[in-house]
């Protein structure tokens, strides 16, 4: 599968959500929703909708919080938006924790998440991390819940992805990371780590990285 289309949702980091939402309408013209806190990570979101079940997480600190788990700590000295990493999406965690570990990755999980949306209902997934020498370029992997609704689904509509990229020192080394991962796609050489998203928006086009 491509990654464009593996792609779950596009973790958008920065300090402050509030900054977060307010650069996000300002840029796109579409005003993110809080999703809510994610208990004993010490981050908390807010979410807009790509459609086609894909969604851009804007993921913050949350200052209710005192533990800080390691997206806390990408993030928390970030004072303008930045992708961190992405999700892709899984219909088998199981299956994918089975076929990461036969092709000679690490693993964490799988592991439960959830958190309360600020209506009250409960959302709940289960996420895979794939232990890498290439770090946040490479998705972890998530499967939702059956009986929760899908961020895309009820987070605020107009925007929708047209491009997705990366960039790496070790391009192939990536590109075969992702091959063994079941996603394929052609990976840049730069001499950082970069993830590429082209959005279009109401305001026209919107490249994040």
């Amino acid at each position: 599968m491509k990654a464009q289309d593996a792609l779950d949702h596009l973790l958008l980091g920065i300090a402050d959500l509030d900054l977060g939402i307010r650069w996000i309408k300002e840029m796109t013209g579409v005003e993110a929703v809080v999703g809510g806190s994610h208990p004993g990570a010490g981050t908390r979101n807010a979410l807009i909708s790509l459609g086609n079940r894909q969604y851009i997480e804007i993921i913050a600190i949350d200052p209710g919080q005192t533990e800080l788990s390691r997206t806390a700590s990408l993030i928390q000295n970030l004072s303008i938006p930045k992708l961190i990493t992405w999700a892709a999406s899984t219909s088998d965690i199981k299956a994918l924790a089975r076929e990461a570990q036969s092709a000679g990755y690490d693993i964490e999980g799988p592991s439960e998440g959830s958190r309360i949306k600020p209506a009250g209902s409960m959302l709940q997934w289960q996420t895979v991390r794939i232990i890498s020498r290439f770090g946040d370029v490479i998705p972890f992997f998530i499967r939702w819940d059956p009986a929760s609704v899908h961020p895309s689904d009820d987070s605020p509509s107009g925007c929708r992805l047209d491009e997705f990229s990366i960039e790496h020192p070790d391009s192939e080394g990536v590109s075969q990371t992702l091959r063994a991962l079941s996603i394929e796609t052609r990976v840049s050489s730069r001499h950082e780590p970069v993830l590429r998203a082209v959005l279009a928006t109401p305001k026209g086009k919107l490249e994040l990285s």
